[in-house]
């Protein structure tokens, strides 16, 4: 998984916490001292999936376009990483020996299937989670971070 999924996720979260207000990439990155640009990009990308606004401008930046409820995670692991499974089935097995070249090995292959189960799994799993249930977590087991994140925004110049 890409990186890009760690920071997208964590900038959606802090986006909750300071709601109404356009924040840059570049404060957003200097939240986590991680490149501008890069971040940038996977914000874009949260932009292409509508899972973000974008507003340029002096009073421009980031914002969630939809409520958290109803932004999963993975809605924006999809928006990163993209709609691929993480294993893909190549058929090696057709060119084992007594292999037969008009099976579908992705279907019949014991170790195609137990992969493609875990990726239902997975993706059952980070869909069933929304960036508000993120917040929730957060805010129950690090009850000052919103407050902090709040006014570290406030007080960044920039």
């Amino acid at each position: 998984m890409n990186e890009g999924v760690e920071w997208a996720l964590h900038s959606c979260v802090n986006l909750c916490f300071i709601p109404g207000e356009a924040v840059t990439a570049k404060r957003l990155a200097a939240f986590y001292n991680l490149p501008t640009a890069y971040l940038n990009k996977q914000l874009q990308a949260l932009t292409r999936a509508g899972i973000l606004t974008s507003t340029s401008g002096p009073k421009g930046g980031f914002q969630l376009a939809r409520r958290p409820d109803k932004i999963s995670v993975l809605d924006v692991v999809t928006a990163i990483d993209g709609p691929e499974d993480a294993f893909r089935c190549t058929q090696i097995l057709k060119s084992g020996p007594g292999a037969d070249p008009k099976a579908d090995y992705r279907k019949i292959c014991v170790i195609s299937q137990s992969m493609r189960k875990a990726e239902l799994t997975y993706r059952r799993e980070l869909a069933g989670k929304t960036i508000a249930d993120l917040v929730r977590q957060v805010e129950t087991s690090y009850p000052a971070t919103a407050d902090d994140t709040r006014n570290w925004f406030a007080n960044l110049k920039s």
